[in-house]
């Protein structure tokens, strides 16, 4: 690997002599670097793309940040086809793959070759309006349909391949591919599914009717959820891994299935899921000594 893309998140806490060490680096292993002029500003360089692109010759993308980082660039990458090493300079970092402490070694079994790669699925989303497509995205965690900064009461009625599901009377509805169940979805009593899994979950926002619960679909399906009503005058949101949106007005109908792409994540030697659960949810360990 000669071609790299690196991004870093930009804000003020990013330590710029962490960022100049690791561009050094790379030079000094003969790596042909493209910085966008965001990243380029914050080490006195002269840049090499632009931030929202991805040059063809890339051959490892290198992001710095959090799990918000990885996801805005996942939405550039994915594309591309191209493998992207998270390393994780926020708290959480579920999708982050390595951390500064083990950047270095990481790199060094990357470049040679030394490393796996984990494919993950992303959710096409598009929103139809009078039999028109208005908006269409690939995400990677999930797609959140509420009624916004009011928290009302929205109804949604779901098919899934064409036949009648449920409907939510609900502050909104969550799509989550498997990536996406350690996110929002979590948060609204939704199931952890494992990555490697070919699944959706579908989670109610603090739904009106406690028989709505989280619900665990093949990846294969087809999710089609219109708005029905929404109480107020505020138009209803779609929010798209956490920062892209679109508004869904009454009638509309949110149209979502697997992408026909994925995502490919640069995977560190000797770590593995639960090792992460363990970490980032702080799970007891207990169960190591007993086996």
């Amino acid at each position: 690997m000669k071609n790299i893309r690196l991004f870093c998140k930009q804000r003020p806490t990013v330590d710029r002599e962490v960022v100049k060490e690791l561009i050094q680096w790379l030079r000094g292993k003969d790596c042909n670097l493209y910085i966008d002029q965001d990243t380029a500003k914050l080490v006195g360089e002269a840049a090499t793309c632009s931030n929202e692109k991805i040059p063809t010759p890339s051959d490892l993308i290198i992001v710095l940040g959090g799990d918000g980082t990885l996801l805005n660039v996942a939405r550039i990458a994915h594309p591309y086809n191209i493998p992207i090493l998270g390393v994780n300079l926020g708290t959480l970092g579920f999708l982050t793959e390595t951390t500064l402490q083990d950047l270095y070694p990481t790199l060094h079994s990357t470049l040679n070759g030394e490393y796996e790669v984990e494919h993950r699925m992303l959710l096409n989303a598009s929103l139809w309006r009078d039999g028109t497509k208005m908006h269409d995205y690939n995400v990677l965690n999930d797609i959140v349909i509420n009624q916004g900064a009011l928290a009302q009461i929205v109804d949604l009625t779901v098919q899934v391949n064409n036949q009648p599901m449920t409907s939510y009377r609900a502050d909104g509805l969550i799509m989550a591919t498997p990536t996406g169940s350690t996110a929002y979805s979590l948060s609204a009593g939704g199931p952890i599914i494992h990555p490697s899994m070919e699944a959706l979950v579908l989670s109610p926002i603090c739904p009106f009717a406690l028989t709505n619960r989280p619900i665990v679909i093949p990846d294969t399906s087809k999710i089609k959820v219109q708005l029905t009503k929404r109480d107020g005058d505020e138009d209803v949101r779609i929010t798209l891994d956490g920062k892209v949106g679109c508004i869904m007005k009454s009638g509309d109908i949110l149209a979502a299935e697997k992408a026909g792409v994925s995502i490919k994540l640069v995977q560190v030697p000797g770590k593995n899921y639960y090792q992460t659960l363990r970490k980032k949810l702080h799970w007891g360990s207990t169960a190591e000594n007993k086996i």
